[in-house]
């Protein structure tokens, strides 16, 4: 394994209650997150790596990690609301990293598709992975994958990265700024709610009526986007029943031509 070092303060500062390692390579962040988190490590911690030899994707998938991405896993300890409602992880995730991503330039074409893949026109761009273990002393681990200088050249999707958004792709600071905007969605979710941030999610996610493909464990349904459930399922207007979705994979647009959630924008 690589050695790690704590930043100090060369990409900015990091937020206050942060631990933030970078390393040059490593099998996987959210594996050392895993591993840390099982020894007792406390939340706020933050792993990044350069290059992943070993990544993760959703749905127990493989990635191939070649460098010029973002690989960044966080270990949290929820606190009391986090614990009482642990199906809004996805959609915090999501938010912090479409605000880190986008920065100080909003767009409409930069989306979340349920419930946490970040698309830029419709193409993904990143992805997020959530394991959650510990008993009585629960811990999450969420890792944030995304395509930055380059995407992948993957036959029938159609991938995009953060380069063609905004100059400024380094993952450090990308990093940092993730890290600020995770610390502001959970003082979000503490003093407002979990509607208050599925209404964020909303503001941010695919417009209402977006065309969407959902396959599953041998299951498969087409139709278009009717926003989340209390619960945040995904809620799919089937030719005039609306259906609620709680897993799957789900796919933008043309399930043909446009398969843009098959998890290889995001490793972890």
């Amino acid at each position: 394994m690589a050695e790690g070092r704590v930043t100090d303060g060369a990409f900015g500062p990091v937020p206050l209650g942060w631990r933030f390692e970078v390393y040059d390579e490593l099998p996987s962040t959210s594996d050392l997150c895993v591993e840390r988190a099982d020894g007792g490590e406390g939340g706020c911690l933050a792993v990044l790596a350069r290059r992943q030899t070993k990544a993760r994707g959703s749905r127990g998938r493989s990635w191939s990690d070649p460098g010029e991405s973002l690989a960044l896993s966080v270990l949290l300890r929820p606190e009391e609301a986090e614990r009482a409602r642990p199906d809004i992880w996805p959609f915090l995730a999501a938010l912090a990293f479409h605000d880190a991503l986008g920065g100080e330039r909003s767009s409409s074409r930069l989306r979340i598709k349920w419930p946490n893949d970040i698309l830029y026109d419709g193409r993904k761009l990143g992805g997020i992975l959530i394991e959650t273990g510990g008993g009585a002393s629960p811990w999450v681990v969420i890792g944030f994958g995304g395509n930055l200088t380059s995407s992948p050249a993957v036959p029938g999707r159609r991938l995009a990265c953060l380069g063609e958004f905004r100059v400024d792709c380094a993952p450090e600071p990308l990093a940092l700024r993730l890290l600020e905007a995770l610390d502001v969605w959970r003082t979000v979710l503490a003093q407002k709610g979990v509607a208050a941030l599925h209404a964020a999610w909303l503001a941010r996610g695919l417009p209402l009526g977006s065309p969407l493909v959902v396959r599953g464990m041998g299951t498969y349904a087409e139709g278009l986007f009717m926003g989340i459930g209390e619960g945040g399922e995904l809620l799919l207007d089937c030719n005039g029943k609306v259906e609620r979705v709680i897993t799957g994979d789900v796919l933008f647009g043309n399930h043909v031509t446009n398969e843009v959630g098959s998890g290889r924008a995001a490793g972890h």
